[in-house]
């Protein structure tokens, strides 16, 4: 006779148990705080570095090339290879995962936020000058609030990415939730694996939802403009315009 399966699912490794989550609460919680920690750093120094780049590109055209140019290559260097050029000059450290992500997510930001710049409207430029705004002035109060929606964009983009490039830092010890999904897979421990992997997830999501109410946030006057649009409607009641009708007739 065949023995029954026993009722622990941890003894039974399935993917689903609950046992693993109690009792693997704090590393699950110190995995999550250390991929959080990585993903933000990484993605705000990408940003300092970024919105300069991008600055110099929108203010000396002939740069744009080499920037766009050298962020692109840098973005297709595959990640191992990547900690592998940084190792002798960070180690085995948590700064080296920090600034390679940081360098994968700048072909993003800096196309995103030169992109916003690009798209500023010509007369909100002029109407700036002839306000009496400064190069600087303008280009804080005008230039870039414009040019978040473009900006938040890249920004959106590029954090998911973090969050997913993060899990590579394994390698070196310093990969968040990656360390219990390599873990697992090299025991074959689905619940650790499944639910490292949904974790992130769940990461990404919730940063993505939190940059995008902050884009709503610093945006202000769209909301506005599509609330002016559908009163716009409203008050019109669908129907055509006069000379519309008109032309039938």
């Amino acid at each position: 006779m065949t023995a029954p399966p026993p009722d622990d699912c941890l003894a039974r490794n399935d993917w689903i148990c609950g046992d693993y989550l109690r009792t693997r609460r704090q590393i699950l919680l110190d995995a999550v705080a250390q991929h959080l920690q990585l993903t933000v750093v990484s993605v705000a120094l990408g940003l300092v570095i970024a919105v300069p780049l991008a600055l110099l590109a929108r203010r000396r055209r002939w740069t744009a090339g080499p920037v766009l140019g050298i962020t692109t290559v840098i973005y297709t260097i595959p990640s191992l290879a990547m900690f592998s050029l940084l190792l002798p000059v960070y180690g085995l450290s948590a700064t080296l995962v920090v600034v390679g992500l940081a360098l994968y997510s700048l072909t993003l930001l800096v196309r995103n936020i030169l992109a916003g710049l690009e798209g500023v409207p010509a007369e909100a430029r002029e109407a700036a000058r002839g306000m009496g705004y400064g190069p600087m002035r303008q280009l804080l109060t005008v230039e870039l609030p414009l040019a978040v929606p473009a900006a938040m964009a890249g920004l959106r983009i590029a954090t998911v990415s973090a969050v997913a490039l993060t899990t590579v830092g394994a390698i070196v010890g310093y990969g968040g939730l990656g360390n219990l999904i390599y873990a697992g897979m090299n025991s074959f421990f689905k619940a650790q694996v499944l639910t490292a992997s949904v974790l992130c997830v769940l990461i990404a999501v919730v940063l993505d939802l939190l940059l995008l109410g902050a884009e709503r946030l610093l945006t202000p006057w769209r909301r506005a403009s599509r609330r002016g649009r559908v009163r716009s409607r409203a008050t019109t009641g669908g129907t055509r315009p006069a000379a519309a009708v008109g032309r039938r007739t």
